[in-house]
C-alpha cells in the first residue's frame, strides 16, 4: 500500500483544488495541524444514474411467475401480513 498524501493546514488552504483533483483521481489525502494528522479527504463513492426506463434490459430475469397471486401470498406470509 502506498503512503499517504499529507498536506499541512496552510498548504491545504492555498492548493484546495489541486487536492480536490488528487481525490477525484482516487487518492486518499492527510491533512495535519502542527505535524498531527487531524483529516482525511477520501473520494466519495459513485452513484450509479439510472436514468430511464429498461436500463437494465437483459442484465437481470425475473420468474415468469413474479407477480402471481401465490407468490405475493407467501411474501405476505413470509412478513407476517396474513
Amino acid at each position: 500500500m502506498s503512503e499517504l498524501a499529507q498536506y499541512n493546514m496552510h498548504q491545504a488552504k492555498s492548493q484546495l483544488s489541486r487536492i480536490v483533483d488528487r481525490v477525484e483521481h482516487g487518492e486518499t489525502v492527510v491533512i495535519s495541524r502542527a505535524g498531527k494528522p487531524v483529516a482525511k479527504v477520501v473520494p466519495l463513492a459513485t452513484v450509479l444514474r439510472r436514468t430511464g426506463r429498461g436500463s437494465l434490459a437483459g442484465r437481470i430475469s425475473v420468474s415468469p411467475d413474479w407477480d402471481s397471486a401465490e407468490v405475493n401470498e407467501r411474501i405476505a406470509d413470509d412478513f407476517g401480513l396474513l
